[in-house]
Formats: structure tokens, C-alpha cells, sequence
């Protein structure tokens, strides 16, 4: 959709707006940014003139009776008509994208039987129906179908910290038998073997440690290196310590975790609010969760389930009241970041402006302007760079605070990071970047800014048009940046690859050895808002007098970015999580939001230019987006979160496929492993209940071409 839209108003800037400019307006490549020489004047015919210090308040001087000594009076109705058009098309092009989206969808999702498709999340279950019976019960008196099966979800929190502890232990006992047999080949002897079996003939009841000894018998080392020792503390308060063979206390340790696991297994568990139900066929679950299933509010509440990889169990036991607490939480976080990123912005927005450099710096400007080289790198590199960096540093912390809230699964913190992602990409570093692109880096002159705005909603719009036309060519350098400079070290995943030498120095067992190789996780919510930010920056431009050059550039990054995302998602990069198209809905709202920005900012502009009834001629364009966006989502949503019930009936997009199978399935080694968890398999339950304890892994050593394995290594 982005290069169809780039294309074609490309092609409309190059052939129309671009001669219009040159003819009418005096418009030169490059234009007059910077400083002026004394022999520079302004011309009045240029729509945007050049000033010395950009964002001065002779950008503001030109008045209706200097606008009609010109041509570009009658000009000004071409920016009118562009922005219906650019507008419309942009409108044209999600509706018919999304349609698109949805029949693929229907057709895809509509000919598969899998557990998720045939399982609801039931959430707000009341006390009295917390039961896998009851459950079924209820479910089926709805007459929509019959119950397969229920999970209830319960509080397995003590479970799955054992769980936890108990592979923290595994990984130093592995790491303790690594440092103890190096990499020489194990000797088997008879006093290993011995040993071996002592250990399996320990009571239960023995006590842990004795003076570094197992049951009072010495260690018999049979390998050139000592036995590695580790300390434990014990007594009042942990203050007293002692130094104790560290494999014999970690197998210990993890005997009697393996006891209190298995033990804990055993128990019944206080059931929790939320169930997984799954239904004999795809068409009652659909019907339960397009339907009101209780008449009370907030109860039995259904909802399609993620798939069981995709579940996060240490969530599913969260009580509704500690999940409301920890998403007001983070928003409140998230607004107090806004704030502390609009402090750390402001000095940074103002590096693009000499006269704000001078307010602060006088001499630096000075030097500045007497060497343009020096200033185009602090003007534009400097501040691009920072932005570049921020867009890369700032989406870790949001994907920590999205895992903070509680979510059920990996397709909703997924998506929680693709909004608040966008939010600070595109408040901070767009719009706010923009209000304060020309002002002084001064607080006072930001507070004169914030103040004037919340007086009067038209300042916005002015200082949005005064600040858009200076940082034209900032933003064509940071578009340049993302595609020229940043794509390349995607491609070539630097971030992996520079991390690659630390990690492999602290690696020692196999299993950080094989952790190391896995294939980085593919994550749009890292990479989709900058994207989603690249396209609102050009189409805001795509009417000013440098919109061909922003146009041109914006479609060699989505030229370049459709084939690098396109080789990381099929060939180099993993994407377990799926969410069945939820992230099309996020980016058409944001697309939406970057229009009414665009026709805002052209408002703003045409009444700069003292283009009174041209500017008032965008506000029935700005309801009638509104409007299209109250009527996008009430016709396409249901169809992108649900599954259409004549959908169902439809012949499988792939051709046909044996009983159970689908083609994709037939043809790849995936298929529906996208619903499938490597634990539990095609089944909704927590794995901490049902995954095997692990025993410890340990390489084979080689000699002469042939594995051996100390058989007290076996035994381990």
C-alpha cells in the first residue's frame, strides 16, 4: 500500500507541483536554508521564502495584500485540491488493502479445525461455575455446541516458581560439570562408577552437606581438574558461610526440587476467573465469541484464544483487579517518559536552528556560520543521528513495560508495543520534535510555546506550518538515514552479530552454546512504528514545495524495507506469535491519524499565507475523515478479529489437502506448528504440569572419531 501510495504521489509532485513551484514560485535546488549572504534578498512571489535563521518571524511577514501582487494567490488552490486528493487516495487504498486482507483471512483461518480455532477464552467466570464440569455444563445449555474440553486455569504460582528455580540450579550444575571435565575425554574407572552408585542408593532423608562431602565419602576425582567448590551461606540471617563441592550440592539441590515438583503436580490448585474451552467445531466458537454469553456485566465474558505456545501461564492466575492496576501503572509510566522525552527533545530540536545554537551559544554559532560544513553536520547529522538512536534504544524499555501488564499472551504484548511504540515514535519525535523544530532551546521560549498553544488551538496549526517548512530537509536526512544507513546493518543484524563475541565468552555449557546459535526473534513492534512514522512524514510533505524529494526518498525505504523484512521473516529471522492480522487494524488508525496531521498542517499552512477560505475548505475534509474512520472500524473490524460463519463453509485456499491436513501443512515443516507448543503440544495447559525434568546436559566428548561418555556422566 505504502509504495502504490509513494508512487503515485510521486508521480504527482515530479509532473505537477514541482514545475508549479519552479514557474510560480522561484523554487530552487537546493533551496535557500541557512545562512544568508548580504547580497540575498527575499523574494515575495516564493511561497515559503528563505530566511537566515529558519523559523524567524519573517516567515510570518507576508501578508494578503504582498500574496496578491502575485500569481501565487491562484496557486494556493492547487495545495487545496492536492490534499482532497492525496487524502482520498490514501482512504482508497486501506479500504481496498483491507479488503484483500480480509478475504485471504476468511478463506485461510476459515478452512482450518485446530484447537485454537475450536477454543474461546472464557474470563470472568464467578465463583460458583469454577469448575471443569460446571463449565461444560453452562457451555453446552447455550445449545451452540458440545465441549471437548476445559481447562481451568488455577493458581499454579508456586508451581512454576519451582519450575524456575529448579532450571536455575540445572544450569550451574551443568556449568559445574563443565569447568570439572573440561574438554578432555572422560576415563571411566571403577571408582566412578562406584560413586555413581552411591549417589543413587542416597536416602531420602540424609542431610544436605557435611564439610564438603556427601554422606561422609570423599571425593575420588578421576580428571585432571579439581572438582569445582561453592559457597553457601546458613545461620542467622545468612551470615555464615562455607565452601562446598558444587556438583554434589546442585544435584541435591535439584533431588529434592524434582520431590516438592512432583509432589506439587499432585495438589489442587485454587482455580482461577479464566478458563480455555474448547468446542467440537470452528462454528460454535465463533458463535460464542461474536454472542453475549451472560446478561451481567464483566461475566463469562468469551473471546478467542491465542494459541497455546503463544500463552503466557504465569498470567493467566493475575486477579482483574492487579491486571487493572498494572496497566494504569504503565500508563502513568509511559505519560511521565512523554514528559521526561518532550525535556530531553527540546534541546535536541533546537541544534536544527542557528539562532536557537545562538541564544544558548553565541560563539558556536559564530563558528558555525562561517563553516557550512560544520553546520550542516550539527544541523542536520547531529540531530538525526540522536533521533536514529532513540527510535532503536526506546522500544526496549517500552516491550519491558508491555510485559509488565499482565497480558495473556505473546500477541497482545506484541501489539501493545506496536502502540506505544508509535505514540512515542510519533508524538515525540514528530510532533513535538516539529512544534519545537525552530523555537529556541530555551524553557522559557518552549513554556511561551506550550502556553500560547493551550490559549488557542489555531497557534498549533501555525506553529506546525511555521516549523514544517524548515525541517524539510531533516527529515529527508533522516529518511535517507533509515534506508541507507540503518536497513543495511538490519540486513546484516548487527546488534546479533556485535553481541555474538560477549555472549560466546561467557558460554560454557551446551546449552549456551546452543542457546547462541538460535535465529534472532522477529518483533514488529521494534520495526513497525518507524515505518509507520516514515510514511506519516511523507505523506504530510507530499503537498510542500520539497515533497518530490521526500516522496522519492520515502519510496526507495519502502522499496529497500519490503525486501529486507521479507528475507528476515522467511530466511534469517523467527516469528512464533502470530495474531491473525490484529496488527493491519493498529496500522490503518495510525495511518489515519498521520491524514488528519497532513490536513491539519495544510490548514495551518494556507492560513499562514493569509488563505482564509482555502484553509477553511479543509475543515469538512477533516469530519469527513473522521467520519471514514468511524466507518472503517465498524465495517472491517468484526471481519478482522472474528471469523465469518459462511467463511467456513468455503473450499481451502490451497487446493486440496488430506482429512485434517492443509496444504501448507503438507508441503512445509511449520504448518500448524504455529499452534503448537514443543511441550504440550496442540493442548491448552500449563507446562509446568507436564514437561519432563530435564536432566543435565552435557557434551560427548570425541577421541579418535568415536563418542565415548564417562559413564558417571550417564549417570548424572
Amino acid at each position: 500500500m505504502a509504495i502504490k501510495f509513494l508512487t503515485v504521489t510521486f508521480f504527482f509532485a515530479l509532473v505537477v507541483i514541482l514545475p508549479v513551484n519552479i514557474h510560480y514560485m522561484d523554487y530552487s535546488f537546493p533551496p535557500g536554508h541557512g545562512v544568508a549572504t548580504s547580497n540575498q534578498s527575499p523574494n515575495p512571489n516564493i511561497l515559503f521564502p528563505p530566511d537566515s535563521f529558519p523559523g524567524s518571524e519573517t516567515d510570518m511577514a507576508i501578508t494578503a495584500q504582498e500574496i496578491s501582487k502575485s500569481h501565487s494567490s491562484s496557486i494556493l488552490w492547487m495545495y487545496v485540491v492536492f490534499t482532497y486528493l492525496f487524502s482520498a487516495l490514501a482512504m482508497y487504498l486501506l479500504i481496498t488493502t483491507t479488503q484483500k486482507i480480509i478475504k485471504i483471512r476468511q478463506e485461510y483461518l476459515g478452512s482450518q479445525t485446530t484447537v485454537t480455532d475450536r477454543t474461546i477464552r472464557l474470563s470472568g467466570i464467578p465463583p460458583d461455575l469454577r469448575d471443569e464440569e460446571k463449565i461444560t455444563e453452562t457451555i453446552e445449555n447455550l445449545q451452540i455446541g458440545k465441549v471437548e474440553s476445559v481447562i481451568l486455569c488455577r493458581d499454579w504460582k508456586e508451581l512454576d516458581n519451582m519450575i524456575a528455580q529448579r532450571l536455575t540450579f540445572l544450569r550451574k550444575l551443568e556449568e559445574a560439570w563443565t569447568v570439572h571435565l573440561g574438554y578432555s575425554r572422560a576415563v571411566s574407572t571403577q571408582a566412578s562408577r562406584e560413586r555413581a552408585q552411591s549417589r543413587a542408593a542416597v536416602r531420602e532423608d540424609a542431610p544436605l552437606l557435611e564439610d564438603g562431602e556427601l554422606h561422609g565419602q570423599s571425593h575420588v576425582a578421576v580428571y585432571g581438574q579439581n572438582r569445582p567448590k561453592t559457597r553457601i551461606w546458613y545461620g542467622f540471617l545468612g551470615l555464615q558461610s562455607r565452601t562446598v563441592d558444587a556438583i554434589d550440592y546442585f544435584e541435591e539441590r535439584l533431588r529434592r526440587l524434582d520431590e516438592k515438583i512432583t509432589t506439587a503436580r499432585k495438589k489442587t490448585f485454587t482455580p482461577m476467573p479464566l478458563a480455555f474451552v474448547t468446542l467440537d467445531s470452528v462454528a460454535a466458537c465463533q458463535m460464542a465469541v461474536q454472542a453475549t454469553v451472560d446478561p451481567k456485566p464483566m461475566q463469562l465474558l468469551a473471546n478467542p484464544a491465542p494459541a497455546p505456545s503463544d500463552v503466557i501461564w504465569q498470567n493467566t492466575y493475575l486477579s482483574r483487579s492487579s491486571r487493572i492496576t498494572r496497566a494504569w501503572s504503565v500508563t502513568l509510566i509511559i505519560l511521565i517518559l512523554t514528559v521526561f522525552w518532550t525535556a530531553l527533545l527540546v534541546p535536541i530540536a533546537g541544534l536544527v536552528s542557528i539562532k536557537s545554537i545562538c541564544s544558548v551559544w553565541p560563539q558556536l554559532a559564530f563558528a558555525l556560520e562561517s563553516n557550512p560544513i560544520s553546520q550542516s553536520l550539527v544541523a542536520t547529522g547531529l540531530p538525526t543521528a540522536l533521533i536514529s538512536l532513540l527510535t532503536v534504544l526506546v522500544p526496549f524499555l517500552y516491550y519491558w513495560l508491555s510485559t509488565q501488564q499482565g497480558m495473556l499472551s505473546q500477541g497482545e504484548v506484541e501489539m501493545s508495543l506496536i502502540s506505544k511504540n508509535f505514540f512515542f515514535t510519533f508524538f515525540n519525535l514528530f510532533l513535538l520534535f516539529t512544534i519545537f523544530g525552530t523555537a529556541s532551546i530555551t524553557f522559557a521560549k518552549v513554556n511561551d510555546t506550550l502556553a500560547g498553544a493551550s490559549k488557542d488551538a489555531s497557534e498549533i496549526a501555525r506553529k506546525l506550518a511555521t516549523s514544517l517548512q524548515d525541517l524539510d530537509y531533516f527529515y529527508i536526512n533522516l529518511i535517507i538515514l533509515q534506508a541507507l544507513g540503518l536497513f543495511p546493518f538490519r540486513l546484516l543484524e548487527f546488534g546479533s552479530v556485535a553481541l555474538y563475541p560477549i555472549t560466546l565468552i561467557g558460554a560454557k555449557t551446551p546449552r549456551d552454546y546452543a542457546e547462541l546459535v538460535q535465529p534472532p526473534v522477529f518483533s514488529y513492534g521494534f520495526y513497525l512504528p518507524q515505518t509507520l512514522l516514515i510514511f506519516v512524514i511523507c505523506v504530510v510533505y507530499s503537498v510542500l514545495q520539497s515533497s518530490w524529494l521526500i516522496l522519492f526518498f520515502g519510496l526507495v525505504y519502502f522499496l529497500i524495507g519490503s525486501f529486507i523484512y521479507k528475507y528476515q521473516l522467511l530466511y534469517a529471522m523467527d516469528h512464533r506469535q502470530h495474531s491473525t492480522g490484529q496488527a493491519w487494524l493498529i496500522i490503518c488508525n495510525c495511518v489515519v491519524v498521520g491524514l488528519l496531521f497532513f490536513e491539519i498542517a495544510m490548514a495551518g499552512l494556507l492560513a499562514l499565507r493569509a488563505a482564509f477560505y482555502r484553509s477553511i475548505l479543509i475543515i469538512p475534509l477533516l469530519a469527513g475523515t473522521i467520519w471514514f474512520n468511524i466507518f472503517f472500524r465498524r465495517t472491517f473490524d468484526p471481519l478482522m478479529k472474528f471469523i465469518a460463519l459462511r467463511s467456513l463453509d468455503s473450499r481451502p485456499p490451497f487446493g486440496n489437502a488430506a482429512p485434517g491436513e492443509s496444504r501448507y501443512e503438507r508441503e512445509t515443516d511449520h504448518g500448524r506448528a504455529v499452534d503448537e507448543d514443543d511441550e504440550t503440544g496442540l493442548r491448552y495447559i500449563n507446562p509446568s504440569l507436564v514437561i519432563p525434568l530435564e536432566e543435565v546436559w552435557l557434551a560427548k566428548n570425541r577421541a579418535n572419531g568415536t563418542d565415548h561418555r564417562d559413564e558417571a556422566v550417564e549417570d548424572v
